[in-house]
């Protein structure tokens, strides 16, 4: 029998109304005594020509010219590469500490045909297809990993009502704060007593099949953050000038702030996962460079069902900022005096010289005019607010961080946690959780950042770290784990205490049991370490 993975595997679009024909067919084949062999082939054929109805199918015609028939639909419906003459123009703003992999994968993204411009930003690295800190304007289609894994990971910014001073002198008070009211690390999550409400969840989430499938996860870890480099963390901002914005109104001073970045945690992850499988099915000719940025046009099932799931995402991850900084300064007692937030993984309806396109940000900041934005450092180095100039040449965009300059692969082998405690000591910077792969070290100088970018946008005040919260490493258990297990342990610990009280009461125990017939069977939870010995009476001892 040929199953559906070996349909994909040999081209088939992962479309309802193509899988179940083909499957039909080449098993009808086989049955009907062809080689499974010369049905194979005839299939990857068919999946991958221009004009599926016009190949020569021989004696199968009749049970696969209604294949071909479907096939050349999906064509007709589908705009499908084919090398243009000259790649679509692009501009960069990254210099020479970018690895020659990320101006290769930026080019590759241009030579698509619906491409019709791109912009690199100065903290760009490789990635999967686009790179990250990669723009990408395109004609009525939409790429999911132009997007990225993490949909609408984004920034928020919240300035507190209260004494800068209040930071250095109550810490504690904020380090309880923050560790309370946060979630880190794949796959956490609030138990059900714990969990978070929004007006998102109340939404219709069953408009795609991953959105559908995932809802539960989402409602879980709602309000959470991942792992890698998210973070929530205080830290002292600096308005040198009076911020006198439509959205933002500060008197120049320093402020207490909290940042968080974040995005739309496993749903979203799903949501990427599942369309970019759809998307490379859809287009079976791409060449293996390019096989990361299969599309979807917009005006297709497909097309608009990511869309759909795209938005629905984006609300998802805003929320969880929301919920963050709303509970964290509900812990505190205090309130807000404004905030700043952005996407930067996302597509864009934009228009540009009269023309609509879709413009993907994948690790890039939206700069329109007038738009503001937050660029963060890293643990130990400044983040800033910023406002955008609308620079089309960018396609109004500029970067979403520093950069990264050291791969966590090489982290983990070359550097110190002394020497990552060392730097933020000395910078007077407190974190309660975080990995090596995230320490400042790996990152680009934010100061030659912000400076290749000035045609793009002006700072408008400046925000040092002075505590935060990462997801830990592994090995380290956060505090909401070690909670959660303390249950566990307890739970256990009462089990076994049952089962001794039990065996005591029983009465054919034999006394005699050798000693290499007694079994110790080791339970270890939150550092819990307990032996249950059972011996002649099955004593628990501890």
């Amino acid at each position: 029998m040929i199953d559906l993975k070996t349909l994909y595997e040999l081209g088939i679009p992962r479309l309802p109304e193509l899988t179940g024909p083909a499957m039909k067919a080449a098993n009808k084949a086989v049955s009907n005594g062809a080689k499974p062999a010369a049905v194979k082939a005839l299939v990857s054929t068919l999946a991958h020509s221009a004009s599926p109805t016009e190949e020569p199918m021989g004696e199968l015609k009749q049970l696969f010219m209604p294949l071909a028939k479907l096939l050349a639909k999906a064509r007709a419906e589908h705009t499908f590469y084919t090398e243009r003459e000259t790649p679509a123009p692009w501009k960069s703003w990254a210099k020479g500490d970018v690895e020659d992999a990320a101006f290769q994968q930026m080019a590759n993204a241009c030579r698509l045909p619906i491409a019709v411009g791109g912009a690199l930003m100065p903290d760009a690295h490789t990635g999967y297809g686009l790179p990250i800190g990669g723009v990408l304007a395109v004609r009525n289609a939409v790429i999911p990993y132009a997007v990225g894994v993490d949909i609408a990971c984004r920034m928020r910014i919240t300035i507190l009502d209260l004494p800068y001073e209040k930071l250095e002198t109550e810490s504690d008070r904020f380090a309880e704060a923050l560790e309370a009211e946060t979630r880190f690390g794949v796959g956490a999550e609030f138990s059900k007593c714990e969990r978070r409400d929004h007006p998102v969840m109340h939404r219709d989430w069953s408009i795609t099949p991953p959105t559908k499938q995932q809802y539960g996860r989402a409602l879980a870890q709602l309000g959470t953050s991942g792992a890698g480099n998210h973070f929530v963390e205080f830290g002292k901002l600096t308005v040198d000038h009076d911020i006198d914005e439509p959205t933002l109104k500060l008197k120049a001073g320093v402020y207490i702030a909290l940042l968080s970045h974040s995005g739309s945690r496993g749903a979203g992850s799903a949501v990427a996962d599942y369309y970019s499988e759809v998307a490379r099915s859809l287009h079976p000719e791409l060449p293996d460079e390019l096989r990361h940025l299969a599309w979807l046009d917009l005006d297709t099932k497909e097309g608009k069902e990511y869309w759909n799931a795209m938005q629905l995402m984006g609300d998802y991850a805003s929320a969880n900022h929301e919920l963050i900084h709303e509970h964290v300064l509900k812990h505190l007692g205090v309130g807000s005096l404004g905030f700043v937030e952005n996407h930067h993984n996302f597509a864009w309806k934009e228009t540009y010289n009269g023309e609509e396109l879709i413009v993907h940000r994948k690790g890039a900041t939206p700069a329109g005019d007038g738009v503001l934005g937050i660029i963060p450092g890293s643990m130990g180095t400044p983040g800033y607010i910023v406002r955008g100039k609308g620079n089309e040449a960018s396609f109004r965009s500029c970067s979403h961080g520093a950069g990264r300059a050291m791969s966590r692969k090489a982290a983990f082998k070359t550097l110190k946690h002394e020497d990552m405690e060392a730097i933020l000591k000395s910078r007077g910077i407190r974190l309660l959780s975080g990995s090596i792969d995230e320490s400042p070290e790996v990152y680009k100088d934010i100061g030659n950042v912000i400076a290749s970018q000035t045609d793009l946008i002006d700072t408008l005040a400046e925000f040092d770290p002075k505590i935060v919260k990462m997801a830990p490493e592994e090995g380290s258990r956060p505090r909401w784990v070690k909670k959660k297990e303390a249950k566990e342990a307890a739970k256990a610990a009462k089990e076994a205490s049952e089962a001794a009280g039990k065996a005591e009461q029983k009465t054919d125990v034999t006394a005699e049991k050798a000693p290499e017939e007694q079994s110790d069977v080791v339970y270890e939870v939150v550092g819990i370490h307990f032996h249950v010995v059972k011996d002649c009476n099955d004593e628990c001892i501890g």
